[in-house]
């Protein structure tokens, strides 16, 4: 029994052992249901095997709309917790565990998949390309993120939780004082996801640089493509930063060695500036696609070209590198001197400026444009000002002085909050509305959707309005209880009904796909918005190849010009068309990864090196492998083209 108590949860309670059932009972119910209905085939040979982006970008959208879920319900429990004064709904160790998981749940697993939908879905199709340069590579990418997620999301049952919040800032994540093996999961399952990040950053890049239809320079590329170019650079660089502090934090907890350690030697301050390095380009990693689906949505229904296009380009450009010169306003109060404070303090507010020139942009679009309120335009227009409150706090933040009264406070959460729920949160809502006709052929429901933005918007306000004002009154975070004296009760229990509402937002949102799936027209056509770029000229579903004919490109907005000015968009002749061929390799290989990093969770050393050999197995057989792609004949592109109405 002593070698099975290792994976005991040390710190039990109802709510996990509900969970180990809930889980238990998921899984039987999937397995059920494929097995009863004849669906593992499908499963494999369309899902689990494919390499095709706009499939794994729909996988990514169901990874993160579900880790959406699961931290949104951290979020409930931590509100609830907070909503009474000296409340005993959660102990220390619970709330610890919770707000820990929250941010690694929604920033990794919940955030960036929503990113990488639509980077995956989008791109290719707007600058005319078939796949991605590299659809293996695609594929072992998001099978490595889901490894990743899984393997976090199963230490809540199995080990334990992390608890060191989600920065895991050292000594507190050493093995003095975090334990357990959460943390472990939390080091082993960053650097598993944050591999396939890596390999997402170089595949994209490669494909923007390399695959762009003919006509189509850098300057003539939609506006998302250009974020999605700036932010897999930013990956490129910010990744490999997280990946070395995530090793030499494995190595201290499980081979003793001195790299965050207090004594021998050791640094803990290098995990701190190791992580912002990394964590605050990751801001911009996420914020940076979001203001290209915004600048897509924005110039759609306000009928009229961008304003300002280069201006928008230049100003993403210096956001990437200034988000590497700004990352020590995280420990503005750690001791680092007035010096350094004040010129990470500068960068800081320097930052604002080219965020600045987007908000401007935007409006000037709007102004004068004839603009139509969809779903996805309600949101976009709902961001302009939550978001402008939120970036106002952080250039609060942002100065050293004043931070010494602000840090560690609920007024930090409030900003950070304030930024990436209208910055990241809105605008993946609105991709999902304006994207899901060109993904399932049918559109999402106009009254519904409305009304979940409302909602959204309104209880993101009443969530993280009263933080600020608990803040400045001195409510520290991260504390998982407070005395009735204080008087936050009152402002704590308005946040708690605010996170409700998010919650029946998020609702509203299933509720329409469930509406939508059963009762929206499919006759749709390819172009239900009068959209401007190139993903709008194929059918909706897009098929397997995306473009029949490779398109010719003349300007930023081919499609719009296709249009309204007679721009032949599609010369030639129908030609077979090559494709790779699906492989079940990725599969079998995230797979394998998962049993590594379980393995190494534990410190069961054969089984690592076991499944270390299987890892390196893949590898060769992909080396030797004599696979070549197929080809779809011209007889299949006309009859698909035929079908299709085209």
């Amino acid at each position: 029994m002593d070698y099975f108590d290792r994976f005991a949860v040390p710190h039990t309670s109802p709510a996990i052992y509900a969970s180990m059932v809930a889980i238990g009972l998921t899984v039987i119910a999937i397995i059920a249901g494929l097995t009863y209905f004849k669906k593992w085939g499908y499963l494999w040979r369309e899902w689990l095997t494919t390499v095709d982006h706009k499939r794994i970008g729909i996988m990514y959208l169901i990874s993160a709309l579900l880790m959406l879920f699961r931290g949104g319900v951290d979020a409930i429990m931590m509100r609830a917790q907070l909503a009474v004064p000296e409340n005993t709904l959660l102990d220390a160790q619970h709330y610890n565990e919770i707000f820990t998981t929250h941010g690694v749940v929604m920033i990794i697993f919940m955030a960036m998949p929503f990113i990488m939908a639509f980077m995956n879905f989008v791109v290719p199709l707007q600058i005319g390309a078939r796949d991605v340069a590299f659809p293996r590579l695609n594929a072992i990418s998001f099978w490595l993120f889901f490894t990743g997620a899984m393997l976090l999301n199963i230490s809540f049952v199995i080990g334990g939780s992390p608890d060191a919040g989600w920065t895991s800032y050292f000594p507190l994540a050493g093995n003095e004082f975090s334990e357990s093996v959460g943390t472990n999961y939390y080091m082993i399952a960053l650097q598993i996801s944050g591999l396939g990040t890596l390999m997402t950053g170089i595949n994209f890049i490669t494909t923007i640089l390399k695959m762009r239809a003919p006509g189509m320079t850098l300057m003539k590329m939609p506006m998302f493509t250009w974020s999605a170019l700036v932010t897999n650079a930013i990956i490129v660089f910010a990744f490999p930063v997280l990946t070395v502090a995530l090793l030499m934090g494995t190595m201290d907890r499980l081979f003793a060695t001195n790299f965050f350690t207090t004594g021998n030697g050791g640094m803990d301050m290098l995990w701190a500036n190791f992580f912002w390095v990394w964590g605050h380009p990751e801001v911009y990693i996420l914020i940076l696609p979001a203001f290209g689906i915004y600048s897509e949505i924005i110039s759609t229904f306000s009928r009229r070209n961008l304003y300002g296009y280069k201006s928008m380009v230049g100003s993403m450009v210096i956001i990437s590198l200034l988000s590497f010169l700004v990352w020590t306003h995280h420990f503005f109060t750690m001791g680092q001197g007035a010096l350094t404070n004040s010129i990470f303090s500068i960068t800081t507010m320097a930052i604002a400026v080219p965020t600045g020139v987007k908000i401007f942009n935007w409006l000037f679009t709007l102004y004068k444009g004839k603009i139509v309120i969809t779903t996805p335009m309600l949101y976009s227009l709902l961001f302009i000002p939550i978001f402008t409150i939120g970036g106002v706090t952080g250039v609060m933040l942002g100065m050293s002085a004043a931070d010494y009264q602000y840090h560690n406070t609920m007024f930090l959460v409030a900003h950070f909050h304030m930024v990436i729920i209208p910055g990241v949160v809105f605008a993946m809502l609105a991709g999902l509305h304006y994207y899901w006709p060109k993904m399932f052929g049918y559109m999402l429901n106009e009254k519904i959707g409305k009304a979940g933005a409302w909602v959204i918007s309104m209880s993101t306000l009443l969530a993280f309005m009263p933080m600020f004002f608990t803040g400045l009154d001195g409510q520290a975070r991260r504390m998982y209880t407070y005395s009735e004296s204080t008087g936050f009760g009152f402002l704590n229990m308005l946040s708690f009904i605010g996170a409700l509402g998010l919650a029946i937002g998020f609702c509203l949102i299933v509720y329409n796909v469930y509406y939508s799936t059963r009762y929206a027209s499919r006759d749709i056509g390819s172009d239900p918005w009068d959209a401007r770029s190139l993903e709008w000229a194929t059918h909706s579903p897009v098929p397997e190849y995306n473009f029949a004919i490779t398109p010719q490109v003349n300007s930023s907005e081919t499609f719009w010009d296709a249009k309204k000015n007679g721009h032949k968009l599609f010369t030639g002749e129908y030609e077979k068309i090559h494709m790779p061929n699906n492989t079940g390799v990725p599969f079998i290989m995230g797979c394998i990864f998962f049993a590594w990093g379980f393995s190494f969770v534990f410190g069961m050393w054969i089984p690592v090196i076991i499944s270390t050999i299987g890892i390196f197995a893949c590898m060769a057989l992909r080396s030797f492998e004599k696979d070549h792609g197929r080809y779809i004949s011209v007889n299949e592109i006309k009859k698909t083209e035929t079908s299709r109405g085209a």
